[in-house]
């Protein structure tokens, strides 16, 4: 397969193009989704259009080496947990490519990672290895290549006093959402200040509260970060391990795919019926940048399309809490 020519997807023939070649290659090269598409007793040779597409269910990640039998790779990355949860584990042929699509999604909903500042306030996958998030903030910084580039835990005050130095640059604060709260209590209770001096700044939270803080909508969390900020440019980031593309919203918890990507809501108790425009159902994934593992992934997560945009609205009842998906809204 020609991998970048996942990049020059202009139209909807394009998308379903690439889909279907990807589906053949995949059903052909990766075993356990073979093995899947055939324990459904699909003919791959009659799959003509997405929604026949099978998905193969996300949990598969925990149990399964989901990989193209022609390459071998010691990389990988690994769902936030518990030491005592079954963890995911995606195995990454092409890092080379991943790294595109960082770069590509990145550009072309916000702007090109050499023009900002990338500050990193994700405790809680610093404190983690194989995390596909500090893997692609370690990318955007590499990008960026500014001296004030740099990663925080719970040194509050030191974001705090670097962010007061960098009034007139453009700043990007990426942070798990709980560490984000945790740092305005800090300005409120510690410096009595706000952060209303940052015009540039613009803040990505990446979902994630960790059991931390109280729950709430993603509605309330913007809310509060917006007043926190003192910016509407509240952002958001969806992704997460199984996938190498990413999704973002720059406002009201709609989220926007680059071309590679696509996003369909199933009906939560049939998985071969999909939903209308507007109405809620299960996440459905296309990431046609995931070409040796799975490009076709059935989430646990809840949403819905608007237009061309899509919502996350939480999760589907009895499923584990991933670690960046535990907002609902």
């Amino acid at each position: 397969m020609e991998l970048k020519s996942i990049f020059n997807i202009q139209t909807e023939q394009d998308f379903l193009n690439a889909s279907l070649k990807t589906f053949r290659y995949q059903y052909e090269n990766v075993e356990i989704y073979r093995k899947f598409v055939d324990f459904l007793n699909i003919n791959p040779d009659e799959v003509d259009s997405l929604v026949k597409i099978p998905f193969l269910p996300i949990e598969m990640f925990k149990n399964h080496q989901i990989l193209d039998e022609n390459v071998t790779t010691d990389l990988f990355f690994q769902s936030s947990g518990t030491t005592q949860m079954n963890l995911s584990k995606h195995f990454i042929a092409d890092p080379v490519l991943y790294e595109e699509s960082i770069y590509k999604s990145f550009e072309q909903f916000i702007g090109k990672p050499e023009d900002f500042i990338f500050l990193g306030l994700l405790p809680s996958y610093l404190e983690k290895q194989n995390s596909s998030l500090i893997y692609m903030v370690d990318y955007l910084m590499k990008k960026s290549s500014k001296p004030e580039n740099g990663y925080f835990l719970y040194n509050h005050g030191e974001l705090f006093d670097l962010l007061n130095t960098l009034q007139d640059k453009k700043v990007i604060l990426f942070g798990v959402s709980f560490a984000l709260l945790d740092f305005l209590d800090y300005c409120q209770a510690e410096r009595n200040e706000s952060l209303n001096f940052l015009e540039n700044l613009i803040v990505i939270e990446t979902g994630g509260m960790k059991g931390r803080k109280e729950e709430m909508t993603k509605d309330e969390l913007l809310k509060i970060l917006q007043e926190g900020f003192k910016t509407d440019k509240i952002y958001s980031e969806y992704s997460m391990t199984e996938l190498l593309s990413q999704a973002y919203s720059l406002g009201n918890n709609e989220y926007n795919c680059p071309n590679w990507m696509r996003i369909m809501i199933r009906n939560a108790e049939d998985p071969f019926s999909y939903e209308k425009e507007g109405r809620t159902g299960a996440v459905n994934i296309i990431d046609l940048a995931n070409t040796h593992s799975c490009s076709f992934i059935a989430t646990q997560d809840l949403g819905k399309i608007l237009g061309e945009k899509f919502q996350v609205l939480g999760r589907i009842d009895h499923s584990d809490i991933r670690g960046c998906s535990l907002l609902v809204s």
